[in-house]
């Protein structure tokens, strides 16, 4: 029998849904900072095989997910292309930045990234031999708007506006950036897919900071245009995007886009998407991350509302943000449990 995730994305309604969680490998997990340790920093690990293959297994191992998602992260795609980039302890990544047409010129075409990625694809390839057979391997990559932002600013910002400052000012330049990673992230998730990935995951962090016809132009028709592109190179690929904080543009994402999921944020209510975004297929949320802090009796009234807000429609268990560092690891196994119907 297909592996759960698969069923799903294939348009399958299930009793029980399948579950994996955004973040499932970090630092909320002791045996995850052990490991990082051993690493000496969070890029090492990203590019050590062995351990970045380790510490995706950890969550399955203890958790028994339906789904392991590779260990990355979505700035190695910048990385590869020849930005500088390195992460301050407790604040989060730094880049060069690209703000002038000399930045974009000094970076790598689309097919000048794979060295740099090798470690990458070794990774997919031995989580793809080591996986129980029944736990689907999710590949992934940052949405263009979203990896572009952080080249822009250098860093991650609350409100991403030199990204904004840039595409008004420069239209050109920002247009050639995103040209480039559109192209460059469908060779990078191609290559993941020839390493063994089953499903592909666009990650746009900051879809919702786009309005009106930039949300057309800079979220939807680069997630078009990847997944038009993965599945004519790989026929059957499921795709899901994450145009997270979209709201009312959830709505038509999947039809305009040709995704197979869409992933939900939990800014918009499971009723409110059941009625609206799952009636075109797959959906995959929404649980607030913040229930894997505080856990008890609303962690679990809150995931059995959202199983049965979703209940008449394919659907993925997840997350509607990645799980934080401060997150009980118990409250995760009264999630999975309370989702299967261990828990009265």
């Amino acid at each position: 029998m297909a592996k759960k995730l698969l069923r799903a994305l294939a348009g399958e309604t299930q009793a029980v849904p399948p579950i994996w969680m955004m973040r499932q490998a970090g630092r909320y997990l002791p045996e995850y900072r052990a490991t990082r340790a051993q690493a000496g920093d969070f890029l090492s690990l990203c590019y050590n095989p062995e351990l970045a293959a380790e510490v995706t297994l950890q969550p399955i191992r203890r958790y028994g997910f339906d789904a392991a998602i590779l260990f990355a992260d979505i700035l190695l795609l910048p990385d590869a292309l020849g930005a500088d980039l390195w992460f301050v302890t407790g604040e989060g990544p730094r880049l060069s930045t690209v703000t002038a047409q000399a930045d974009f010129d000094r970076l790598k075409g689309k097919d000048d990234i794979h060295d740099h990625l090798a470690p990458v694809y070794e990774t997919v390839r031995l989580l793809a031999r080591e996986l129980p057979e029944e736990v689907a391997l999710i590949g992934f990559a940052g949405a263009p708007w979203t990896v572009a932002t952080y080249m822009i600013a250098g860093r991650g910002t609350p409100d991403q506006g030199p990204a904004h400052a840039l595409k008004a000012e420069n239209r050109p330049l920002f247009d050639a950036l995103m040209e480039r990673l559109t192209e460059a992230t469908i060779e990078y998730l191609s290559q993941q897919v020839e390493a063994g990935a089953e499903v592909v995951k666009l990650f746009d962090s900051w879809a919702g900071s786009l309005s009106g016809a930039d949300f057309e132009t800079y979220a939807v028709e680069p997630a078009r245009r990847i997944t038009a592109a993965l599945k004519a190179r790989h026929p059957g690929l499921p795709i899901i995007a994450f145009p997270r904080e979209a709201g009312e543009k959830y709505v038509g994402f999947a039809r305009a886009t040709g995704v197979d999921c869409v992933a939900l944020d939990n800014s918009v209510s499971p009723e409110w998407a059941a009625e609206h975004v799952q009636v075109d297929g797959c959906v995959q949320g929404n649980l607030a991350s913040s229930h894997m802090v505080t856990g008890g009796a609303a962690l679990v009234e809150e995931t059995r509302r959202i199983v049965s807000a979703f209940s008449r429609g394919p659907h993925i268990f997840n997350l509607g943000h990645g799980i934080t560092p401060d997150a009980d690891p118990d409250n995760v196994s009264l999630m999975i449990d309370t989702v299967r119907g261990a828990r009265g």
